[in-house]
């Protein structure tokens, strides 16, 4: 079997392909013409002498070989980008507090950090995780560096990085409400989220019952699958054992919760900015797994 190389400029074009659904939006992403995006991805599938992508006049997914080939791309580029930034990358050092709402994919949290660790060991990251609404205040008083939250839709709080659905949960089991008050496991009452919650049902007639009430999503999560209450969270933090509710189930649809990044402004020295470019370039794959919509503007720099 003859020797392949797989050039790392086509991968990472296959890889911006595949996470953003099409040609051009890669393109915009990653710097390039629709074009020359077009020209990389053949010349990976006459590299490889197989089809990665399944093309039609209205859509584009990809093959069961793209599918095997997605996985072990990302891994190709995450050593290459390592190794680069190890040996001749920018000597990013210091010391970052960073806040993240613990909202914010936290599937995706631990091994976006672990990787960050892996490309630059001479940053320290302090993690706090919590709400929003505590860890801005800690922000404005010079405790933290920097806080990835959520947002009012539309406010100017920071600069908007994904957008996502807020969806109704129930516990797998859970009985539904049959009347106008729906028992409810949620953050306290200054959380937008609750507050969304709360609007939509008055205008379907029906009401907020807050019957648990938690500090952290993780307890509104473990209310929820045990069955205490119907809850509203981003979609990337559903669980194993939750139900999703929709309109089928008597609930209305949910605004998008907007999720920004905060204090980047204030920024000094290097190893601030080197997270927030590196949060970008790692956000979009691991966020589109959980269900989210990135914001529209480019992430990459070519």
């Amino acid at each position: 079997m003859r020797t392949i190389d797989l050039e790392t400029d086509l991968l990472r074009c296959f890889v911006a392909v595949a996470d953003r659904g099409g040609f051009t939006a890669a393109a915009e992403a990653i710097g390039r013409t629709q074009s020359a995006v077009s020209l990389k991805i053949r010349k990976l599938e006459e590299t490889l002498g197989l089809r990665v992508f399944e093309r039609t006049s209205r859509s584009l997914s990809l093959t069961s070989d793209g599918e095997v080939l997605l996985g072990y791309a990302r891994r190709l580029l995450d050593l290459n980008d390592e190794a680069v930034q190890r040996l001749v990358g920018p000597d990013a050092s210091g010391t970052l507090r960073l806040g993240v709402a613990d909202y914010i994919a936290p599937r995706s949290l631990p091994l976006l950090l672990s990787r960050f660790n892996r490309h630059f060991p001479r940053i320290h990251v302090e993690v706090r995780t919590g709400l929003g609404m505590d860890l801005i205040p800690m922000l404005n008083r010079g405790e933290l560096d920097l806080v990835i939250c959520g947002r009012e839709p539309g406010m100017s709080l920071g600069r908007l990085l994904y957008r996502e659905p807020l969806v109704w949960v129930s516990g797998e089991g859970a009985t539904l409400p049959k009347g106008p008050a729906v028992p409810m496991a949620a953050l306290p009452f200054h959380c937008s989220h609750r507050r969304a919650a709360a609007d939509v049902l008055a205008r379907a007639g029906l009401r907020q019952e807050i019957v648990y009430t938690s500090s952290s999503v993780a307890g509104v999560q473990a209310a929820v699958v045990a069955g205490l209450g119907i809850g509203v969270l981003p979609q990337s933090a559903v669980l194993p054992g939750m139900r999703l509710l929709t309109a089928e189930d008597g609930f209305p649809d949910l605004p998008e919760a907007e999720m920004a990044v905060v204090g980047e402004e204030k920024l000094t020295g290097t190893a601030g900015a080197a997270f927030v470019r590196f949060w970008e370039e790692s956000l979009v794959p691991l966020i589109r797994q959980d269900g989210a919509e990135v914001a529209p503007r480019p992430l990459i720099q070519a």
